[in-house]
């Protein structure tokens, strides 16, 4: 590109510049010609114009220009010229002596004098540093390629623009506000763009996960690849970028890399200069830094321990700073920052301190069908936080009252409907205004129910909003129309009407029980938790500990093979694939297929305990060994030392297949009437890895003796002469529940699929957390034969269905986090001990 406004690098075209004869004027140099240092200039010429001869370098061969605006340049919505701030006019006009194209290589403080890159050397009276920030190139093998850039600038830019030109694809790495202005402008020009960003939620500063994952489908829905919860492992290619390359092996081939993870206080010239630096150059209130004559801003500067990179803080540091060179002091103070954004077209705001936590309370709307998300953060009746998606237009008014800490309980329920309805555009009395609403006023938009349908359906009898919703279906979808329907149930039943539930629902995050989010997340093809949370209308921003582990395993269930395990969304136990104990330790129970061990597992449990110090083995009810007392950082050792003896995790910590308890049967007993040994094993065989909604034993008896007490088991095979009786939903926990006997079965084949059957059944409808006896308490006993024994087809499909997630369920996680997977779960702790002191 050509120089802006005639200008040109100093030593080349040095008559183009300012040069007065004469000034007997303070001489300011500033060292930055970007946003912060001109805005520093602009600040100080109104408070006192003839106050400071100045003098401006700036590294780059161009007037000041709008870095925000660099997103619009490369999409094609603007050129250069209209993202100019200052054009060559505003220097000359007020006597600005401009060296572009030169930077500042060093700083004399003892002869106040700076040099640039072309030799030439400056004096000044006061220095203004405003040298920005520095990208941050992840140290990963390929970072050199030609072909890798940043996107911080106008060359960058430009070799966006020249790489788009040729076609191919991109890969931007990051997923903050610049690396999707980069991957929206590239898209825009053609190119096939990827986003890897390593945390799970897109722009996780400026949003939270709810906020985060509508910006993803959005921008899926644009063209773009998102890969959240991605990991960089190289960059490879042969003499330039051929693609880049993530730890869990995944390849995406490039032509272009765009590394935007981040930035750093530009901080190197102040460094060597001998300045005070911590995670910028430190400034007091004035700006001014270690050294008296030196003064910094923008993000280069590091204030009270905080470091900026929005434009507000620095134009509040800007008049600080004028103030102070023009002998006003009034000090800057930090800034409390909010962000307003528009993310290739979509609108997101975000405000203060979203992360929640205790004493803070969450008011959140989602509007599905429009995109739109709002959540606004108390504590102590006043805003800490806001976080908007779709809807920002309220997002001024929410930060003024955070930034003031205005007292909001008396607009409490309304907040959250923005200030025009807050501030008294809404009706009083709720109920008087859902009353005064015609008869054909709609009131759930996604199933075309009108007012008087649902006053119809409940002056039918229909007196709780289950049963409403099973009736004519209000509510029965998003669930974004509740508050009306109950309003509505309000308004009909009066006094009637009590406001209890048929159906518990899964959470207080939400009006949906289990059943009805199940149906849900298939009949809307929902293939994440923030989509369901979003669809359904959550009243939190990221569910709780009840709903979270509850949906998680839904969507498993429901997607084998599409859906990605959110361990986050695990107990402790399934997500350290252990259990912890009273002290703090974790027990470990390797498989043992039917309860069968043989001296190579018995030596190599040995081992461990020796190795590792474990102060007890006991053999559990289960027919297993438990070993306890191991720390959270041996746990991937010792699972390395079982693997290689053959032994898989046992899964006695989680929701799923716990044990198959077998007797010898007729291999060894005298009464055994079949091999319930050997049936044993193939069940556990086909049936281990499988996740359930709770926890799941079964035993093989060989005769009616029952001395593997399957009958108080969720599965039981009882074996007799003439076969295997089947038996279900027994439990030997606090309530003891004898099984049902489901059927009775001639071969073990049949016995198998009988019992991939019912366990699939029991997987796709029981809810969360509920055991098969209270299941089948809840179902009866008749509606699983009716679905197993009666219906051959039917009973087919649902075994297809286990075998097919078991597919992708029977890989051992001891294998994965033996081979270092996930290993900043089992790090150790810092330990604080009592400092000795010598006497």
């Amino acid at each position: 590109m050509e120089f802006q406004d005639g200008i040109s690098p100093a030593a080349e075209n040095e008559e183009n510049i300012f040069m007065p004869p004469h000034d007997d004027r303070e001489h300011l140099v500033v060292v930055g010609n970007g946003m912060a240092g001109c805005r520093a200039v602009e600040e100080l010429l109104a408070r006192d114009a003839g106050r400071y001869r100045v003098t401006i370098f700036g590294a780059e061969p161009y007037v000041n220009y709008n870095r925000i605006m660099l997103s619009p340049v490369l999409a094609g919505e603007k050129t250069f010229d209209d993202i100019i701030i200052n054009s060559r006019q505003w220097y000359d006009d007020n006597g600005i002596e401009l060296i572009a194209g030169d930077p500042v290589m060093a700083i004399d403080r003892t002869g106040r004098t700076v040099t640039s890159q072309s030799g030439r050397a400056v004096g000044y009276d006061k220095l203004l540093i405003a040298t920005g920030s520095d990208p941050f190139i992840i140290p990963v093998p390929g970072k050199d390629l030609p072909g890798v850039i940043s996107f911080r600038d106008m060359k960058d830019v430009d070799t966006m623009l020249e790489a788009a030109a040729n076609g191919g694809g991109a890969v931007v790495i990051g997923g903050g506000l610049l690396g999707l202005e980069a991957a929206h402008g590239l898209t825009l020009r053609g190119m096939k763009v990827t986003v890897i960003h390593l945390m799970p939620t897109l722009m996780e500063r400026q949003l939270d996960e709810a906020a985060g994952w509508l910006l993803k489908t959005a921008l899926e829905e644009r063209g773009q690849t998102i890969l959240t919860g991605a990991d960089t492992a190289e960059i490879y290619g042969d003499g330039k970028v051929e693609g880049v390359r993530l730890k869990d092996g995944r390849e995406i081939p490039a032509n272009l890399v765009v590394m935007a993870v981040g930035i750093r206080p530009s901080v190197a010239l102040a460094r060597e200069a001998g300045l005070d630096i911590g995670r910028g150059i430190k400034v007091d209130d004035h700006m001014v830094t270690s050294d008296p004559d030196i003064l910094a801003v923008g993000e280069c500067v590091e204030h009270d321990g905080n470091v900026y990179g929005l434009v507000a803080p620095l134009w509040d540091m800007c008049r600080s700073l004028a103030d102070g060179l023009t002998d006003q002091h009034t000090g800057y103070k930090g800034s409390v920052t909010s962000t307003k954004l528009k993310v290739a077209g979509l609108d997101v705001f975000s405000a203060g301190d979203f992360s929640g936590g205790e004493g803070c309370e969450d008011i959140v709307l989602r509007d599905a069908s429009r995109g739109v998300y709002k959540r606004v953060i108390v504590r102590d009746d006043r805003i800490v936080g806001a976080v908007l998606y779709g809807d920002t237009a309220d997002g001024g008014w929410y930060f003024d009252l955070l930034r003031k800490g205005d007292d909001v309980s008396e607009i409490r329920d309304l907040l959250i409907f923005g200030q025009a309805f807050a501030s008294g555009g809404g009706q009083a009395d709720p109920k008087a205004a859902v009353a005064a609403l015609s008869d054909d006023a709609e009131i759930c938009g996604c199933n075309g129910v009108s007012k008087g349908q649902v006053v119809a359906c409940v002056e039918a009898g229909n007196g709780t909003l289950d049963a409403v919703r099973a009736t004519c279906k209000a509510s029965a979808s998003c669930g974004s129309c509740t508050g009306l329907v109950e309003t509505l149930l309000a308004v009909t039943l009066g006094d009637d009407y009590s406001g209890e539930r048929a159906t518990r629902t899964v959470c207080k995050c939400t009006s949906f029980g289990h059943d009805d989010v199940r149906r849900e997340i298939v009949a809307q093809g929902m293939k994440s938790i923030p989509e369901i949370m979003q669809k359904l209308h959550w009243s939190t921003p990221d569910g709780c500990s009840s709903c979270r582990p509850a949906l998680n395993y839904y969507l498993l269930c429901a997607l084998p093979g599409d859906y990605e395990d959110d361990q986050q969304s695990r107990f402790v136990n399934e997500r350290m694939h252990a259990n912890i104990q009273k002290d703090g330790t974790y027990s470990v129970v390797p498989r043992m297929w039917g309860g069968l061990t043989n001296p190579r597992e018995l030596r190599a449990i040995a081992d461990v305990v020796e190795k590792y110090n474990a102060p007890m083995v006991k053999v559990t009810g289960g027919q297993r060994l438990d070993i306890f007392g191991i720390r959270k950082e041996d746990l991937p050792a010792v699972w390395a030392d079982l693997n290689a003896a053959g032994m898989v995790s046992g899964h006695a910590y989680g929701k799923s297949l716990r044990t198959v308890k077998t007797c010898v049967g007729s291999e060894w007993c005298r009464f055994g009437t079949q091999d319930s040994t050997g049936l044993g094993v193939k069940i556990e065989r086909m049936t281990w890895g499988s996740w359930m909604p709770h926890k799941f034993k079964i035993a093989a008896s060989g005769c009616p003796r029952n001395c593997a007490e399957a009958t108080i088991k969720d599965f039981g095979v009882v074996c007799v002469d003439s076969g295997y009786e089947l038996h279900v939903g027994g439990n030997g926990g606090i309530h003891v529940r004898a099984t049902d006997l489901l059927c009775k079965v001639a071969t073990e084949q049949e016995a198998l699929d009988y019992c991939a059957a019912f366990i699939q059944l029991y997987r796709e409808e029981a809810r969360y957390l509920e055991r098969t006896a209270p299941w089948i308490e809840r179902v009866g006993v008749d509606y699983v034969k009716s679905r197993i024994v009666d219906d051959e087809e039917g009973r087919e499909a649902l075994r297809a269905r286990f075998l097919f997630s078991q597919s992708f369920s029977q890989e051992d996680p001891w294998a994965r986090r033996a081979a270092g997977e996930d290993a900043e779960l089992h790090q150790h702790l810092a330990e604080v001990r009592p400092m000795e002191f010598a006497a």
